[in-house]
């Protein structure tokens, strides 16, 4: 089975080692694709301003000037000697549930990778603080990895889908199973922006820094990682609204 590994964390981020940790338990065929540095929020952004830059850092490693579609776009059509049977995104530091898969440019790094045909699955570690980093931060991830990815690497899934999987921010003994369940909601209406001013007395803002109000429906990821279960959601591409279909046929017929 051959695996292209890639991120939104960057190809040094300590997320992408748990990452080829858990790919290794399935196949020694492993090749990395991932961004230069840190495009968390990038959502599946292309760049199509500026050239691409392709590093080498060790056998079947390398890094790209750019977002993580660009990287999997890269690792399909330029590094990898043929295509993988499976692209894994991730494993991101923070989570990546509900209304979040949006912005999320490990869950677009996987959509890239479905729209070319190719089973993917991004991978998302919940913390109890975002963005703080230590040394048990992934125990979740490394101890339930395997035990996600042996099932979903059997599944017959259909085309232009992908899968979302999140491990809650818990000591691994503590978390009490896998659910499959669906795309939750967030509330993003009360979403504020922090003003500054830096050194020069320029201001500047700051997005993303208050909490965010969320609904524990019954069966969704949020509720999963709410109530200690590893959340598996399958997502797919087409974003057609097909209830409506119908009535605005009718006004334009």
């Amino acid at each position: 089975m051959k695996i292209l590994l890639t991120n939104d964390d960057g190809i040094h981020a300590p997320g992408l080692e748990v990452l080829e940790e858990i790919a290794r338990a399935f196949s020694d065929d492993i090749w990395i694709c991932a961004p230069d540095e840190e495009q968390s929020g990038m959502g599946h952004a292309l760049t199509l301003t500026r050239p691409v830059r392709l590093r080498k850092h060790g056998e079947r490693r390398f890094s790209v000037t750019g977002t993580p579609t660009d990287a999997v776009t890269m690792g399909l059509r330029q590094v990898m000697d043929g295509p993988p049977d499976v692209i894994l995104s991730g494993v991101n530091r923070g989570a990546n549930l509900a209304d979040d898969i949006t912005y999320s440019g490990t869950v677009s790094a996987a959509i890239e990778g479905a729209l070319a045909g190719i089973r993917s699955i991004a991978l998302s570690q919940v913390t109890n603080k975002e963005g703080a980093a230590t040394d048990d931060t992934f125990e979740a991830a490394r101890a339930w990895g395997e035990k996600v990815m042996g099932p979903l690497l059997d599944t017959p899934l259909p085309k232009r889908t992908l899968v979302n999987v999140n491990f809650p921010a818990l000591p691994a003994d503590r978390i009490r199973g896998i659910r499959a369940v669906r795309q939750g909601f967030h509330d993003y209406s009360r979403g504020t922006v922090v003003e500054g001013r830096d050194p020069r007395g320029f201001k500047y803002y700051w997005f993303g820094l208050q909490a965010i109000e969320h609904t524990l429906d019954h069966g969704t990821d949020l509720e999963a990682i709410n109530e200690g279960f590893v959340s598996v959601t399958p997502l797919q591409l087409d974003l057609t609204h097909h209830a409506s279909l119908g009535e605005l046929g009718e006004r334009y017929g």
